[in-house]
């Protein structure tokens, strides 16, 4: 199983992703976390240690240079389109509480833009990382989708979009469908987080009626104080884990 998280910022989608990663991990799935998203909070989420010291692959210029063959901001130069990625997994990943976690960092470049070496490692890697490995695989995305090519795209078992009620995160959503379908992946479904009330549930269901809902989480401050305190949503807020848990049952046993 392989599945891509995404949705606009603020949403809820990084809490999302945790409380998931931790739901498979209790069903006794190995999982590999991918934090694709240029603001890394993914490993914060699942309560690394000294998450900030974990360096973005695509911050290794060294590794960068050698795995692409080129030397980065040489002007005009030729690097390797295909590196070698496939041990990358088992020496970057960082082990949190169980769950690998590999930290990728951003790119410049989407899908049919600016080629660079970082955005072709960083290409390759996740489309080894879908393709290849044998293990749960979940992405934690931006909205743009950028790690994705159109081939890697179209082997991802689920895109999950988080949503909370306002019109902005449901444009988002409604951006990221256009780019999902460009890409070629087919199941996509809407995560709706945040709700403080049938009206929230009802709001989404209403604006948002042509896409297919897994279902909702609450909103609770609890997350805010483990936010604070730096630690795992699901320590502060075990009925919202329970809740994804439920979510996800059908796609899961």
């Amino acid at each position: 199983m392989k599945i891509a998280i995404s949705g606009k910022g603020g949403v809820g989608k990084t809490t999302f992703a945790a409380f998931l990663i931790k739901s498979l991990q209790l069903k006794g799935k190995s999982v590999l976390a991918i934090d694709c998203d240029p603001d890394a909070n993914l490993a914060q989420a699942l309560g690394a240690k000294n998450a900030s010291e974990i360096t973005p692959i695509s911050e290794m210029k060294s590794l960068i240079e050698e795995r692409t063959e080129t030397k980065i901001g040489t002007m005009g130069t030729l690097f390797k389109m295909n590196p070698k990625v496939s041990d990358l997994p088992e020496k970057l990943s960082v082990d949190v509480d169980g769950v690998k976690l590999m930290v990728l960092g951003g790119v410049k470049a989407a899908e049919g833009g600016c080629i660079c070496p970082q955005s072709v490692l960083l290409k390759v890697l996740v489309t080894h990382l879908i393709l290849a490995r044998d293990e749960v695989v979940v992405l934690d995305m931006e909205a743009g989708l950028e790690h994705l090519g159109r081939g890697t795209a179209r082997a991802v078992d689920k895109m999950i979009v988080v949503v909370e009620p306002g019109s902005r995160s449901i444009e988002t959503a409604r951006q990221i469908k256009r780019l999902s379908d460009e890409l070629g992946i087919k199941n996509l479904l809407i995560v709706g987080n945040k709700i403080r009330s049938e009206r929230d549930k009802d709001f989404l269901l209403k604006n948002m009626n042509t896409f297919d809902f897994l279902g909702f989480l609450p909103f609770n401050e609890n997350i805010i104080e483990a936010d604070l305190d730096g630690r795992p949503p699901y320590e502060k807020d075990p009925e919202g884990l329970r809740i994804v848990s439920q979510m996800m049952k059908g796609y899961l046993e």
